[in-house]
């Protein structure tokens, strides 16, 4: 109500303003009150001014009409009151600062045509609103039937709300168009010619491609209103993105045959090439309209299908639009190609806008559809169709042990941000188990769990099936897929190619899992692998590798996985015996190389090293007390030795038994902890992981693992290097002293023969000397010089053999010591519990307290 009260009161002023300067009635109320409501009759009509609402043109009008009237001065003034008008914005401000402008103008044209008439005529007419009667208020009729007055009062006014009987508005009209040809160089109908050609990327009349700025110009030698200028620069823009855009899609398909430009840039050349084929049928429309005469103002054309500047701009308005996205992605793609340039246009299509958003997903369906078709068939056929390296998946000929792991990976920098890393993953997975299947296990059931997996996803086996805007539709079928081909993997390595049970037969015979066969190997073998390593043959360990199967429960093991047991022959060195390079070795053929790859049987070769010098250790501590057992009761013949020779020998046995009992208690509770707490635990994990790998990817981790728990807690591991080395020392102390104990007892053996034959009568003596000097000749043998020689000889013996005995066990206990030391600070926990094993007395800790 404020805002309407304000305008009636301006209003007001203004008509009171205009009749003040009427010399009759000045100050009649009534003239007032019917100039008041024919003014707020005016403003409330309709009618609209002859010229567009251009604030800037009229003001620019207004000034050339002050400049050519000489008034310089004034024009001046008047460019600075209207840049202050202009600036004022916001609340409070005008609005249509145009039609003030308008007002402003007629109102001093009609002043100027009034003040002209009087001179003319020789009397005075009034120069503000005319003094209409209540019947020319009443309506349009009343003004009608009154022309003739108003045409003395108004002559050439502008106020027009009558016919116009003598053509006067069409004789301003032409006045007009002559003063927009004599201001304007160029007719408008050529510039949207021009402007027309330049959007094709032709060079028009006055419209030209200038290199030097990189655009279509209008020359400034051309005479044409500024805003004219200013609009044809700015339709001109959709010229030089056009030809981005063009010249991208030629460059491409020039350079397709030499160079890889890839099928996901030739759909993308393409979709570009159709957008510009809807853009050339609207500029053959746009030039069929231009054709037509662009009529004057407020005239009626002869047909209303007339194409001006202004009308192309809101022609093209769209176009633009559309183009400067295209240079854009143009511009972003140039050096991108396959998946890197599906995932650079995805970005633009997170828009506000709709028309880009729509735009930009159908040109990304078009993009992406190769890209689609190659994970389709990747997925459900295991083909791998990138001819020109677009695909996220990467393939590279190897072998065929080494499909699974090294055959196939992904590209990350062609993953489009539209497909996740899990997808991605377990769209690499799927197509590397169809491969998997096809090449390595040779099967061909695969086919029947895509086509299953096909219609549980609700999709089609064919190409072009899916598309951008459709991930969830192509999530569901990499799954489906996945899981129906996986679970077929895992059935074809379980049952055709008996994994399960071919590990089992790894840990039974590399693993030394099969006792009664690790013990009769290694009772037939051993006296074949003192010789030197150089002198054995690998023919004959072979023979005795199958006399051990057949003596054997193996026997009853298939026949394939018996077949896959062989003798292997370790590189040696000069000094090597067969115990230092013999092994056995798992022939694992495909598929099962997959899993048992070279570097895996590497690791079991190493563990089988380390197993099997254990069960030498205590092969050969058993040895030892096969030897010992039946000398216990040696000491009854040599009552006529002398007592401290007898005390000597006892003393010698006893340390030889302590040192004995030490080291199989050591080596027992060391064996019990391999076999047990490690190779049962860690079988035990294994099969029950086993039990639940959903694809042959959980079955490489968790063999993966499996293996990684026996070196680990074996003390094969990086972290226990120190600790094997400690090991390995007190393994090879142990044999010696298996040496010592030979020697020990061979000597006690000598010694009670000697003794003996001393009791003979002399007849039978020297019989039984000669037979036992031909056993003793070697160097060191004893002599029989009578029984104080003999006495002398055993005492020099037993000294000598208790002082080894003295080195060997103050060796083994520092080693021991050092070893038992080191178990609390490993990383894995179970050494701890082997700590516990070997020192359950603690004995050990309060033998050698910490200091």
């Amino acid at each position: 109500m404020e805002e309407e009260r304000r305008v009636a009161d301006l209003i007001k002023e203004l008509v009171l303003r205009l009749l003040s300067q009427t010399p009759q009635n000045p100050g009649s109320s009534i003239d007032t009150q019917k100039s008041l409501r024919y003014a707020i009759r005016i403003l409330s009509s309709r009618m609209t001014p002859s010229i567009a609402p251009d604030s800037a043109a009229i003001a620019e009008s207004i000034k050339r009409q002050l400049a050519t009237q000489g008034k310089s001065s004034q024009a001046l003034a008047f460019a600075d009151l209207y840049t202050k008008f202009a600036s004022k914005d916001g609340p409070g401000s005008i609005q249509n600062k145009w039609a003030v402008l308008y007002l402003l103008k007629v109102i001093s044209e009609d002043r100027k045509n009034r003040s002209d008439s009087r001179v003319s005529s020789g009397f005075s007419a009034p120069v503000g609103l005319p003094a209409f009667s209540d019947a020319e208020l009443g309506g349009y009729s009343g003004i009608s039937r009154d022309w003739e007055t108003l045409e003395k009062g108004w002559n050439n006014g502008v106020l027009l709300v009558s016919k116009d009987p003598e053509n006067l508005r069409e004789i301003a009209f032409r006045e007009f168009a002559n003063f927009v040809k004599e201001e304007n160089g160029v007719s408008e109908e050529v510039l949207v010619r021009d402007v027309l050609y330049a959007c094709q990327g032709i060079d028009g009349k006055y419209v030209k491609f200038d290199k030097s700025v990189d655009g279509y110009v209008l020359k400034d030698s051309i005479k044409v209103p500024r805003a004219t200028r200013i609009t044809v620069q700015k339709l001109c823009e959709l010229g030089w993105l056009f030809r981005k855009v063009k010249g991208y899609i030629s460059e491409s398909m020039d350079r397709f045959p030499a160079e890889d430009v890839g099928t996901v840039g030739q759909a993308f050349c393409a979709a570009l090439q159709d957008e510009l084929s809807h853009y050339y049928k609207l500029l053959a429309v746009l030039e069929a309209q231009s054709m037509n005469p662009i009529p004057l103002v407020l005239e009626t054309a002869c047909s209303g299908n007339y194409l001006s500047l202004r009308r192309l701009s809101v022609w093209l308005a769209e176009p633009v639009v559309k183009m400067r996205l295209m240079a854009v992605l143009v511009d972003k793609c140039r050096v991108l190609s396959g998946g890197a340039m599906a995932g650079a246009i995805h970005l633009h299509v997170q828009h506000g806008d709709p028309l880009v958003h729509e735009f930009m997903r159908q040109l990304l369906r078009r993009v992406c559809s190769p890209l689609f078709e190659m994970v389709t068939s990747w997925v459900l056929e295991g083909e791998l169709e990138d001819i020109f390296a677009e695909f996220f998946v990467l393939g590279q000929p190897v072998k065929a042990e080494s499909l699974w792991r090294e055959g196939y990976r992904l590209h990350a920098g062609m993953l489009p941000c539209f497909i996740s890393q899990s997808l991605a993953q377990r769209i690499l997975r799927t197509g590397k188990s169809i491969n998997f299947l096809r090449v390595c296990c040779e099967d061909r059931g695969w086919a029947d769990a895509t086509t299953e997996a096909a219609a549980a996803a609700g999709t089609t086996t064919r190409r072009g099936g899916l598309g951008y805007g459709e991930t969830d539709a192509l999530e569901s079928l990499v799954i489906e897929a996945a899981k129906r081909i996986d679970k077929h993997l895992l059935d074809v390595m379980y049952k055709q190619y008996k994994f399960k049970e071919h590990c089992l037969a790894i840990k039974r015979y590399l693993l030394l899992g099969q006792g009664d066969f690790v013990q009769y190997l290694m009772d037939i073998v051993g006296p074949e692998l003192s010789e030197p390593a150089n002198t054995i043959s690998s023919f004959k360990l072979a023979g005795l590798l199958e006399s051990a199967i057949r003596s054997s429960n193996a026997q009853y093991d298939d026949h394939d996985i018996l077949d896959r047991l062989r003798v292997k022959m370790m590189p040696h060195g000069t000094g090597d015996r067969g115990w230092d390079v013999f092994s056995l070795e798992y022939d694992a053929r495909v598929p099962l190389n997959t899993v048992f790859t070279e570097l895996v049987m590497a690791r079991y070769l190493r563990i089988f090293n380390f197993l099997w010098k254990l069960r030498r250790v205590e092969h050969a501590l058993i040895g030892a007390w096969k030897t010992m057992k039946p000398n216990c009761i040696t000491s009854n013949s040599f009552i006529k030795l002398q007592n401290a020779v007898k005390l000597q020998l006892l003393s010698t046995l006893r340390r030889c038994q302590v040192l004995w009992d030490e080291m199989n208690h050591f080596v027992t509770n060391l064996q019990y902890y391999i076999m047990f707490e490690v190779l049962e635990v860690s079988w035990s994990n294994f099969s029950n992981e086993m039990e639940v790998a959903k694809d042959l990817d959980d079955l490489l981790a968790a063999h993966d693992k499996y293996l990684n728990s026996i070196v680990e807690k074996s003390l094969l591991g990086e972290r226990s290097q120190n600790l094997y080395k400690t090991l390995f020392v007190l393994f090879d102390l142990i044999l010696r002293f298996r040496t010592h104990v030979d020697r020990l007892y061979e000597g006690i053996h000598d010694l009670q023969s000697r003794t003996m034959e001393s009791l003979l009568p002399s007849r039978d003596k020297a019989k039984s000397r000669r037979q036992l000097n031909d056993k003793t000749a070697e160097p060191g043998a004893w002599i029989s010089d009578g029984r104080k020689a003999l006495t002398q000889r055993a005492g020099e013996f037993l000294r000598s053999m208790g002082q080894d005995l003295d080195m060997i066990a103050k060796e083994y206990s520092l080693l021991l010591e050092g070893f038992i030391s080191q178990l609390p600070v490993q990383q894995h926990i179970d050494l701890k519990f082997l700590l516990f094993r070997l020192d359950f007395t603690e004995f050990y800790s309060q033998l050698h307290p910490k200091k």
